[in-house]
């Protein structure tokens, strides 16, 4: 990866993986589907197969999303003591919206991140 930095201008890591831009060259596509990541990058030609959030993403959303909604919900139980149904029909949706939402930002943010700092070299040197 050395000789990357030489050949392309350095992109931004967290504007790159919101965007699902090539962590490389910041042009290309790092998806291919929704959260399916592309076999490499159509611009630069930066082989995809480092990138590995692994179970990363779902952390950080059960986390933040978990935090928001349960904060939110329990702000509206104290003030307005609404009936059960109620919160069902708002956090249900609103919970799954914002998951869904985020998971693709943060999955592509984590894997700029992964290539930005080498992450995987490590790894590829031990032969896995």
């Amino acid at each position: 990866m050395s000789e990357d930095k030489a050949i392309w201008p350095p992109v931004e890591p967290v504007a790159a993986g919101l965007k699902g831009r090539c962590p490389r060259c910041g042009v290309g596509r790092l998806f291919s589907g929704f959260l399916t990541v592309a076999k490499q990058c159509g611009v630069c030609r930066l082989d995809y197969s480092f990138a590995d959030a692994g179970d990363g993403p779902a952390v950080f959303v059960i986390l933040i999303i978990g935090f928001v909604v349960v904060g939110l919900a329990l702000w509206m139980e104290v003030t307005l003591s609404p009936p059960l149904w109620l919160h069902l029909l708002l956090w249900i949706p609103l919970t799954l919206v914002l998951s869904l939402g985020s998971l693709r930002l943060i999955k592509g943010v984590l894997i700029t991140l992964q290539y930005r700092n080498k992450a995987a070299e490590g790894r590829l040197d031990k032969g896995q």
